[in-house]
Parts: C-alpha cells; structure tokens; sequence
C-alpha cells in the first residue's frame, strides 16, 4: 500500500496535535476532564484537518492508475539517465535484497534479513513471473528508505520514502497478503486485505469511539528490537496498565531473553 504525500502530511498533522494537546493538559485529573475536548485554541488547525480529509477521494484502481503518478515520479530520475546501467544495480545490492527473474524463475540471495517479509515480496513476483522478463531488482524490506538525495541515485525499491528525501523507488506493501506482521490466528499470514480492512476499522471505530474504550495501552507488533521487550514485560507485570503482545513472526530474537509471540 502506498501514501501520497497529502495522506502522509494529515497523518503528522493528526500526530502533532495530539502530542501538543496531551503536554497541555494539567495532570490527571485534568487529563481525565479534558481528553475528549477540543480545545478551541487549536480550532483553525482542526478545521484544517477535516477540510483536508473530507476531500480526500479514492483514486480508481482500475488498471493501477492509482500508482500511475507515483511510478512516473520515481523512475523519472532514471528516463533522464537514459535507463540503468549494470554498475548502477551493483552498486544498489548491498542496500536490499538481490532477485533475479530468468526464464520466469525467481531467484533470490541467500541471507534476507527479514525472511517473513521476503516471503511477502515474493508472494506477489511468484503471481506474476509468467508475465515478466528477464531481470534484476534490489529490493528493500527494512522499514526505512535506503538512498538519500544528497547521494547519487541508486534503483533500490522500497515500501516507504520521503518524497524529496529519497531517490528510492516504491512499491506496495506486501503486509495485508502475505509476510506479515500475521494477526494470529484470524490472518497467520498477514493483517488482512486492506480494500476489506479499512472497511472493518471504520465500522468498528463507530461502533467503540473514544468515551467507550478502556484506559489502557495497547500494542500488537514484531519483535524487531529488544527495545520493546520491556513494553511486553510490563504488561506481564501490570495487566491493568497495559495489554502488549508479539505477533507470531518475530523478525529478531535476543539470546538472553525469549519472549514468544501469539
């Protein structure tokens, strides 16, 4: 799944506000007073913000012209420079994960720092290898864009950029089919389609807004840092405070301590 830029700036936007209002509120009580209040200095922004998103349209996914302004976008660099050299894709290998496609087989390196998420890639080549010629792709599965426009640009895909920050090229995410973070047991292998998921989310955020939730934290993700370890072992300690989990496919796992996922 891909953002545009609009849907990305609503989205810190969202963040940013929330964080401003949460340090402005005085303690708990006030916390417990104020937490479902707009507060009326922060207006012209709100109103910003539901201006923006109650013009958001769905783009037609008919023939993917939903991706065509993003494909143009990030393989112009490389119309300019009159396609990419054999150099260009060598230098790009150390910056992701090296497939080749020959005679409609997919090949892939040995080491992937993240299995399950090539897994995910791989998923979709596989639906589509009948169809594709020979070739080569660099493909990045870290979280994190890999080349920045203060360097010379590299053909390294990836699922997340900043547009004016990065010469990478994107592609949809793999996470809602196949790869994970898998929902276990309701999806093992992935978060569920999104064209069905996003459908769900928003029947269930009316059916639970903010006044009916629990005051409780929550989280549901990978272990992909042992900096997350201690969120897990709170939640062992205080189930009252916290309700924080593993998903089953874990992308990291410490020697010194295993803490399994659902």
């Amino acid at each position: 799944m891909m953002y545009s830029p609009r849907q990305w700036s609503i989205s810190v936007a969202f963040l940013v506000l929330n964080s401003i209002l949460r340090c402005n509120s005085g303690g708990h009580e006030n916390h417990e007073k104020n937490k479902y209040y707009k507060a009326n200095r922060w207006s012209h922004y709100t109103e910003l913000i539901d201006r923006e998103v109650a013009a958001i349209r769905d783009c037609s996914s008919e023939d993917c012209a939903c991706y065509e302004r993003v494909l143009e976008r990030d393989l112009r660099i490389w119309q300019d420079k009159r396609g990419i050299t054999a150099e260009h894709l060598t230098s790009a290998i150390p910056y992701g994960v090296h497939y080749q496609i020959i005679k409609h087989k997919l090949y892939r390196q040995d080491g992937c720092m993240f299995p399950a998420r090539c897994s995910g890639v791989e998923h979709f080549l596989l639906e589509l290898i009948k169809d594709l010629p020979d070739m080569e792709l660099v493909i990045n599965v870290k979280d994190w864009p890999q080349v920045p426009r203060h360097r010379d640009p590299l053909p390294v895909l990836s699922f997340s950029k900043v547009d004016h920050q990065n010469w990478d090229i994107m592609y949809p995410a793999w996470t809602f089919w196949d790869g994970g973070p898998a929902v276990w047991p309701i999806y093992p292998t992935g978060l569920g389609r999104w064209d069905l998921q996003r459908e769900i989310i928003a029947k269930a955020a009316k059916e639970w807004p903010w006044d009916k939730k629990k005051d409780k934290a929550f989280f549901r993700g990978s272990r992909t840092s042992a900096e997350r370890d201690p969120l897990i072992l709170l939640s062992r300690k205080e189930e009252d405070l916290v309700d924080a989990q593993y998903t089953k496919n874990q992308a990291w796992r410490s020697e010194e301590v295993s803490l399994t996922g659902f």
